[in-house]
């Protein structure tokens, strides 16, 4: 019986040996060393198969649980970079790189479902799928270099704006104070040059060319006035106008297509007379012929040359 024992654990190598060695058995004993050495291997055999394939299956569970986590963390990486694609958008204020980014957008969002329904088992997809997700990343991190660049240049061109911006407000400030002290220099110039009418008097004369303060005496007014001296007004002939109005301000005039101008209109005048001017003092005096009736009150005279009122009076007419 030790012998079969022996036998037994070394069948499958020492077969033979085993065949050979117990030869003197009786047949009924060979049959059944030989059924039970078989069957032994049979078990042996069973068991290693099945310790085999638990293995496997364990090994399998572990590499789908693996690829499971691995799956979900794919997930999250999706998720976030079509989060970081939406975050970016609303840093960008160019139409057109607003338009790429929403299709890179599209693209990730596609991944994210098609990764959803894939099998935990399909390996070789997924990594196909985080070789996408590594290329949308290097995609983006481009746009983000591509936008830094030029928010560099929109940063620079606004400070180069606000610089050239400062510079012609700086110039048009000057151009205006330029302006203003022309207009001033002007308006002195004006008024230096501008003619003055001093010792302004008005007295009646009678047909005789007698003073009188009577107005039924009167034939004529005379103004008498004095044309200053001035060396920056500008030489030449002049004319002067004069107006003489009644105590109801309505103005004397023989014609009332007698006009000249001032500020920027026509007004009437009363009488006129041209000079030569020399940028001396010149007396001057206009006469104006009593034709209509004049009653007792203040009257006025005002002297105007160049456009300009040089000169006035006020004066009374007694009865």
């Amino acid at each position: 019986m030790n012998f079969s024992k022996f036998c037994t654990n070394y069948l499958v190598k020492n077969s033979y040996i085993c065949t050979t060695s117990f030869n003197f058995y009786s047949e009924d004993m060979k049959s059944k060393i030989i059924w039970i050495s078989i069957v032994v291997l049979l078990l042996l055999l069973i068991a290693g198969a099945v310790f085999y394939i638990v293995r496997q299956k364990e090994q399998l569970e572990i590499l789908v649980q693996q690829s499971e986590l691995f799956k979900e963390e794919l997930a999250d990486d999706y998720n976030e970079l079509s989060i970081q694609y939406e975050g970016f958008k609303l840093e960008v204020n160019n139409d057109s790189l607003i338009a790429q980014l929403e299709s890179e957008q599209l693209k990730v969002q596609r991944l994210q479902e098609e990764l959803r329904t894939v099998k935990a088992t399909d390996a070789k997809r997924i990594s196909e799928l985080k070789k996408e997700l590594e290329s949308l990343r290097a995609v983006l991190r481009e746009y983000v270099v591509q936008v830094d660049s030029l928010n560099r240049l929109n940063q620079q061109l606004e400070q180069e704006n606000k610089q050239v911006t400062a510079r012609f407000h700086a110039a048009t400030r000057s151009v205006t104070q330029l302006t203003h002290e022309k207009e001033q220099l002007i308006e002195t110039v004006q008024i230096a040059s501008k003619l003055n009418a001093s010792n302004v008097n008005v007295r009646g004369l009678t047909n005789k060319n007698k003073s009188t303060d009577k107005i039924k005496k009167m034939d004529q007014l005379e103004v008498q006035f004095t044309i200053n001296q001035n060396i920056t007004a500008q030489r030449g002939e002049k004319t002067i106008y004069i107006r003489i109005q009644k105590p109801d301000d309505e103005v004397l005039v023989k014609n009332q297509g007698d006009v000249f101008a001032y500020e920027n209109k026509k007004i009437n005048y009363s009488a006129k007379r041209t000079i030569e001017y020399t940028g001396e003092e010149i007396p001057v005096s206009i006469y104006w012929k009593i034709e209509e009736f004049l009653y007792p009150g203040t009257y006025r005279v005002d002297i105007f040359a160049d456009g300009n009122l040089i000169g006035k009076k006020s004066f009374k007419i007694d009865k």
